[in-house]
């Protein structure tokens, strides 16, 4: 469930190299004084890539490090206990604990099978390229690692709707191609429609409309749940998946396992309204990542001035439905050199990071290469790249002041492009605080806060600003800021 004033962090990175398990164990204690209250772990099963994997290539949701499957019995951030362990100490600090869960797609399977299968055109799903034809396919799961412990299901091609490389004569084809399941020759409709239809995304695409892998399903998460312990799910690709079974499923974790799952999921959409009709289909089950305010984030970095800050909110699923969104700056797909890279310019960050931990109806999740930094490489185009993100040295700082003055009500005064700030009241155990953000040359700003703050005194509790402003006898002052920077006042 979600805290008062609680905080998301997202712990890890696309290139996170290193034992990530332990890694925590080590962190949770100075995490939990920093204010988290859930942590965002990816996920933890057997990937198809091994040790490279990480995470969503899934191959066995049964192995979290514990056989030996491709090619190593460790996954990419570590074994079996060592995540259970850091479930552990997370707990022993407060900590929640939201597993990465992908239900879209397997990879990596152990046989072939031949089958109908019938091409498909990639811009538009629901337009066939020529006729069926046989093909061989990797769609047969085994798990002869495992041995059949904890489940002995076996996955074929009708578990599967769809897949991207078939074999014909010895030669691979790529593309998208439909299987022919039993389960129909159309895809699911209960998905987005962009390109038409949007079940497929990669690898072999699971059929939910097959009652045997949703029983699987069902039984999968009812171990992994009972085996972890975990809090809450953080459920990968929503677009993708059949919202009839989200809908049967999350219902099934809630009434069979635990009621009080906290589930949040991705459903990348850049329209507020898109995130809000899913949000309605799913009967407000599943609270969401608030893509659009990350795109205004973005946006504001790179057009600086120019850039309406009184926008900043506006069209957000933050301000479309509050209760049910999860705000953040950056992620591990919005990162440098991902396929969604849209990363934030390092100098709006925190105030990117004020607004989502400082506003009164967010719920920030904030990243893991912005608190403590990441330097990674990769190819692309056959060339090399480094790529460094530095931490952002006034997170601490806004996760203090988001436990300590984070409350009340929150007034906004935005009323100047360049320059917006806001008020949050506290309330009679906590102090109140003015939150103030330029984007540009205008440094200060005139306002209003009311008889109730006649003559009280402010210090910038960021120490950007060195003076201390006094307000008048009507509870008036003008408040001051940096260029492109953001100050905290609070009352000496």
């Amino acid at each position: 469930m979600k805290k008062e004033n609680g905080v998301i962090i997202q712990f890890f990175h696309w290139y996170y190299e290193g034992d990530l398990w332990n890694e925590f164990v080590e962190k949770a204690e100075s995490l939990s004084k920093l204010g988290i209250s859930a942590v965002w772990f990816p996920p933890a099963n057997k990937c198809a890539l091994g040790l490279e994997g990480r995470g969503y290539d899934i191959y066995d949701l049964y192995d979290l490090g514990e056989f030996y499957q491709k090619g190593t019995i460790r996954t990419r951030y570590g074994t079996k206990n060592e995540y259970l362990n850091a479930i552990k100490k997370a707990h022993e600090h407060q900590i929640s604990v939201y597993a990465d869960i992908v239900l879209n797609h397997r990879m990596g399977a152990d046989e072939k099978e031949m089958v109908t299968v019938q091409q498909i055109d990639e811009e538009d799903r629901t337009k066939k390229i020529g006729e069926p034809f046989h093909a061989e396919v990797q769609t047969r799961f085994t798990f002869p690692g495992r041995k059949g412990i904890y489940s002995d299901f076996i996955w074929d091609h009708q578990c599967f709707s769809g897949v991207d490389v078939i074999e014909k004569k010895g030669k691979k084809q790529k593309g998208i191609f439909k299987i022919h399941n039993g389960y129909g020759t159309e895809w699911n409709n209960s998905v987005s429609h962009q390109f038409g239809n949007y079940d497929y995304l990669m690898g072999a695409d699971i059929e939910y409309r097959n009652p045997e892998v949703v029983r699987e399903m069902k039984n999968w998460i009812s171990w992994y749940i009972e085996t972890t312990k975990a809090d809450g799910l953080r459920l990968d690709a929503l677009k993708h998946i059949s919202s009839d079974f989200l809908e049967e499923f999350i219902h099934y974790i809630k009434k069979e396992i635990n009621e009080d799952i906290y589930v949040m999921g991705e459903f990348w959409k850049d329209d507020p309204d898109k995130i809000t009709n899913f949000s309605d289909r799913m009967k407000n089950l599943i609270s969401l990542f608030d893509a659009p305010l990350h795109y205004n984030f973005f946006n504001a970095s790179r057009e600086k001035s120019d850039y309406d800050l009184r926008s900043i909110l506006k069209n957000t699923f933050l301000e479309k439905n509050p209760v049910f969104s999860v705000s953040f700056v950056e992620n591990h797909d919005t990162q440098p050199l991902q396929g969604l890279e849209s990363a934030v310019e390092e100098w709006f960050k925190p105030l990117a990071y004020a607004i989502i931990l400082l506003s009164e109806k967010a719920y920030p999740c904030i990243f893991y290469a912005d608190l403590y930094g990441a330097q990674y490489t990769d190819i692309i185009d056959g060339k090399e790249q480094k790529i460094i993100i530095p931490k952002v040295e006034a997170l601490p700082k806004l996760l203090e002041a988001r436990q300590k003055f984070a409350y009340g009500e929150q007034i906004n005064f935005f009323d100047n492009k360049n320059c917006i700030a806001w008020l949050r009241k506290g309330n009679s155990e906590k102090n109140s605080c003015l939150v103030i953000l330029s984007n540009g040359k205008v440094d200060r700003k005139k306002i209003s806060l009311g008889s109730r703050f006649a003559k009280q005194k402010f210090r910038d509790f960021l120490g950007h600003r060195n003076e201390i402003i006094e307000c008048d006898e009507n509870g008036k002052a003008i408040f001051t800021v940096h260029p492109e920077s953001v100050s905290i006042w609070i009352l000496i």
